[in-house]
């Protein structure tokens, strides 16, 4: 049930009946020359779109603007920062607190957002209501590992080819070279170089570290729809068992 699409009467019967919404965030941001700029918010979309018939859950408007300061000279990109971000996900959660909800489901698409909706989430608590994080990328993942890749590389591309195949445009596809810090200090991935093996974080802009703006070990070059839809559904199947689960907490 996505919010937009119902009136304020149907918007009064769900509150009357239910305490639990989901609001999906995402970015717009650099995905390397291949991939749109908004790959993190339409993926959570897509997601919801899998899974809102088999819960009946309220699905707020997908936020699309997130914490990207490190993709900033990157042309296209759009960051709210932190302090943006955090203001624009409270004032949702407000409102949404004042008709009712007591359970967010935070449906994430970019790392960068996660600490921020992370004391959102502490910040309910405060208030006796309760937040989650689904970070769509490292669930699947962490479901099946061959899926699990880096920024812009086959993991969301993959995805992208299955829920909008023209936003995909290899035509474009820059090889991934990674710049290290030094001879010694070498990439070692998002925000970290490796020493006698180890990784430290060293956060830097990713143009610092990746001219074509995508990385990890995953080439886009690698992924196909077969794969994006695999990796969505079982996903999506995941995020309803848990959402399921979720809803039925008792908040103490």
């Amino acid at each position: 049930m996505f919010l937009e699409q119902i009136s304020w009467v149907q918007a009064k019967e769900y509150f009357e009946q239910k305490d639990i919404a989901i609001i999906p965030v995402g970015s717009t941001e650099n995905h390397g020359s291949q991939l749109a700029l908004g790959t993190d918010f339409l993926i959570p979309r897509a997601l919801c779109e899998r899974m809102d018939d088999r819960l009946g859950i309220l699905i707020a408007p997908t936020i699309p603007f997130g914490v990207a300061d490190q993709h900033a000279r990157f042309p296209g990109t759009i960051t709210i920062g932190s302090q943006g971000l955090y203001d624009l996900v409270s004032r949702v959660a407000d409102q949404l607190y004042g008709h009712g909800i007591r359970k967010f489901v935070f449906l994430n698409g970019h790392g960068g957002n996660t600490p921020v909706l992370q004391d959102v989430c502490l910040d309910l608590d405060k208030k006796h209501a309760l937040g989650c994080l689904l970070n769509w990328w490292t669930l699947a993942g962490d479901i099946n590992p061959k899926w699990k890749g880096g920024h812009g590389g086959g993991e969301e591309t993959a995805a992208m080819l299955a829920i909008h195949p023209s936003f995909v445009h290899m035509e474009y596809f820059m090889p991934f070279a990674p710049k290290d810090l030094s001879e010694d200090l070498t990439f070692a991935g998002s925000f970290h170089v490796y020493s006698n093996g180890i990784s430290v974080p060293v956060p830097r802009r990713v143009d610092h570290y990746s001219s074509c703006g995508w990385y990890g070990p995953d080439s886009p070059e690698t992924a196909t729809a077969e794969w994006g839809e695999e990796m969505l559904n079982a996903t999506a199947d995941f995020c309803v068992d848990f959402i399921r689960k979720f809803e039925k907490v008792r908040i103490a």
